[in-house]
């Protein structure tokens, strides 16, 4: 008897210190939440996925509804092993993966290898990580949402189906190492339709005539708007003299017209995943990736000293531009001690939601509106300084009044000649106190009223041509992909990733060019493939995910549409599809090692010099550009244009290792006139500007 009674206060002992299991995918993550939820919590990462189809082998089941294979992913036994050990330890397991259809996923790949009821209320999830948001949501736990996880599933299977399929047709008909599928076949298209409108443009003459007049000491600037008051264009020059010749200098211009308006400008509505990441690829020249990892950080949480680790934004992928009430409260709080009553909105701005959107969660906005960027910045990396500071004034702007300007339209006349100015004037800042863009400048024109006179001082005709489309930068090719209603919130940075990684394009001055690969692949899909690259085709399958998310579709259907004539269609591609040959061209010198001719190769980073008689020999050597420059340390190498790993471009001397010369900004052949240091040119807004690098001496900016 005293045995027992002694396993018994055992037993009860041990149910005490039993503590509950929560499981997130990040360190980051779960440090901060066991911090918010105590002693009586243990959280731990997943560190990801835990599951997913092999990548040996298809892993779908074609004569079962298509029903996934999973297995445990590799390098994850020893993850899996520890988190099997801790759930059977556990009073209770809870799922707390990130609320969007990948953290369902989770969560439920999860529930299968710790065996736990898919069916019982262990589901957890929270928009932002804040104290008061995960106890929030820890009080009122779900069930797995099958509906989100089917939704994930099928995008898995849609995406291994294409990739798998097309692939292997692509190693063996082009060469190894390729890939494809359904949202960067889009991509890659949209950049090479861009390129082909590039080199099919052909460029129109067209003129202005720039005039400066005076009204007593003002003057101001007008410009040629046409003749008797109807607009018209200039097509050369003899158009331009023969307007010119209608002018009298002699004789003085009458104010025809002067219209004087009140107009608004309306702050934009807080950030969604894309437009963030638009605005930090234009603003603070944030690839996506980057922006992704930056975002990620300050949402899973930032050590704030004596306040501890807190969550500073709330989730980053999603499409909506929805704001919770609390939030408005806390901005219209804060707005109104800072700035004063007149700047805090009533009815703050409410974005167009785009055509598909989820409207899963709340845009991105800080957790806590009184958390300044200011306040913030020694505690945070220069990249998750700026990425916050971006979105705090972007949220607290769409919280702001409307901005008001006083425009003035003049309108010039002599011998039916008309010239017309715009003159603008700040009259409330409103949300540009916060959310400047460097556009908001006073264009003061002077007193003038209808039946006043002014003189012509001078003329400035100036000769133009008409700009072809400009390549897609980061940000223009999210901007198109979303306006299509192509890839998701989650989908964008791996894909810009996946195209360039594969050689497809290249970013030349912050602008994607095709390569002559993408170029091959881009037309081996259209030719065999057309749905791939078809845009609607493909949003239309981003609705049906859509469709099976909110319960109204059967994600097998869905599949089985997609499947039945893609298989045709692969089936055709393989017999049809001849080889395709890269050719390699020749170099023009020999190979400094065995003497045979050296050429050029297509590798998966771009083109390669090496030695034709590969693989007996291995010689490679990079293709290097020169920019004309002797090398301003040593005299005697010249300057070339390099690529860092981080596919920076910077200059550097040729005979390296033996002269270390490098330089980010470029050389011009020149020294400087004060101090004899070489001299480079610095890129900087609109231009560039030749610069001493010691600060000592500069030259008036170039456009």
């Amino acid at each position: 008897m005293p045995t027992k009674a002694k396993t018994s206060t055992s037993t009860r002992k041990r149910k005490k210190t039993q503590k509950k299991l929560v499981i997130v995918e990040s360190p980051a993550k779960a440090k901060t939440i066991e911090k918010y939820l105590g002693r009586t919590y243990k959280v731990v990462p997943s560190l990801g996925h835990v599951r997913d189809l092999p990548k040996s082998s298809m892993g779908i089941d074609f004569e079962n509804n298509y029903d996934p294979h999973y297995i445990s992913i590799r390098g994850k036994g020893d993850v899996i092993k520890s988190l099997r050990s801790e759930a059977k330890k556990a009073k209770a397991v809870y799922l707390a993966s990130d609320p969007d259809r990948e953290g369902e996923s989770i969560a439920w790949h999860l529930a299968h290898i710790l065996n736990l009821d898919v069916t019982a209320k262990n589901r957890v999830t929270f928009n932002e990580i804040t104290k008061d948001a995960v106890k929030e949501a820890f009080k009122t736990p779900r069930t797995i949402d099958m509906d989100l996880v089917n939704a994930q599933q099928a995008r898995r299977i849609l995406d291994r189906l294409v990739g798998y399929s097309i692939s292997p047709l692509l190693w063996k008909k082009v060469k190894k190492g390729l890939s494809a599928g359904r949202v960067q076949s889009i991509a890659l298209a949209l950049i090479i339709e861009r390129e082909n409108e590039i080199k099919a443009f052909k460029p129109e003459e067209y003129w202005t005539i720039d005039g400066e007049f005076k009204k007593a000491r003002s003057q101001f600037a007008a410009s040629f708007y046409g003749l008797k008051g109807k607009k018209m264009g200039l097509k050369d020059n003899a158009a331009v003299q023969d307007i010119l010749g209608q002018i009298d200098k002699s004789q003085a211009f009458d104010i025809t017209n002067v219209v004087r308006k009140e107009r608004k400008r309306t702050p934009q509505p807080p950030f969604t995943t894309s437009s963030m990441q638009q605005d930090a690829n234009r603003k603070l020249n944030f690839r996506t990736r980057k922006t992704m990892m930056a975002a990620q950080q300050l949402y899973e949480g930032i050590n704030l000293g004596k306040e501890g680790t807190q969550g500073l934004i709330t989730y980053m992928r999603t499409d909506s531009t929805r704001i919770s009430s609390l939030a408005k409260h806390e901005a219209s709080t804060f707005l109104h001690e800072k700035y004063g009553a007149e700047y805090a909105a009533t009815k703050p701005i409410k974005g167009k939601l785009p055509e598909g959107a989820q409207d899963a969660h709340e845009a991105i906005r800080p957790t806590s509106v009184f958390r300044t960027p200011a306040s913030l910045k020694d505690r945070l990396s220069k990249d998750q300084f700026r990425l916050y500071q971006l979105i705090w004034n972007r949220f607290v702007a769409s919280q702001m009044t409307n901005a008001i300007m006083d425009t003035m339209a003049v309108t010039i006349e002599q011998n039916g000649v008309t010239f017309r100015a715009n003159g603008s004037k700040m009259k409330f800042e409103g949300f540009l106190k916060i959310y400047k863009d460097g556009k908001e400048k006073d264009n003061l024109l002077p007193d003038l009223e209808i039946g006043d006179q002014v003189t012509l001082a001078k003329t400035d005709p100036a000769q133009h041509f008409t700009q072809p489309p400009a390549r897609y930068s980061e940000a223009n090719l999210i901007k198109a992909l979303e306006e299509n209603g192509v890839g998701r919130p989650s989908t964008y940075a791996p894909t810009l990733d996946t195209i360039q990684r594969r050689y497809y394009v290249k970013l030349v001055g912050r602008r994607f060019e095709p390569t002559e690969l993408g170029e091959i692949v881009d037309k081996i899909i259209k030719d065999y493939f057309p749905d791939i690259v078809n845009v609607g085709f493909t949003a239309g399958l981003e609705d049906e995910l859509d469709g099976i998310e909110a319960g109204k579709q059967d994600w097998v259907k869905v599949i089985d549409d997609f499947y039945k004539p893609f298989s045709t269609e692969v089936s055709h591609a393989e017999d049809a599809i001849e080889k395709i040959q890269i050719r390699d061209e020749p170099a023009g010198f020999d190979c400094d090692i065995c003497g045979a001719p050296m050429v050029i190769k297509m590798g998966r980073y771009g083109k390669f010099y090496a030695c034709s008689r590969f693989p007996d020999c291995r010689n490679t050597k990079p293709i290097v550009k020169e920019i004309g420059v002797v090398c301003p340390v040593c005299h005697k190498g010249q300057v070339i244009e390099r690529k860092s790993k981080k596919n920076r471009i910077f200059y550097g001397c040729s005979r390296y290792p033996d002269c270390d010369f490098v330089s980010w900004d470029k050389p011009v052949g020149r020294d400087c006139p004060k101090d004899g240091h070489y001299l480079v040119s610095k890129k900087i807004r609109g231009g560039s500007q030749i610069v001493c690098p010691n600060g000592d001496y500069e030259e008036a900016p170039q456009k």
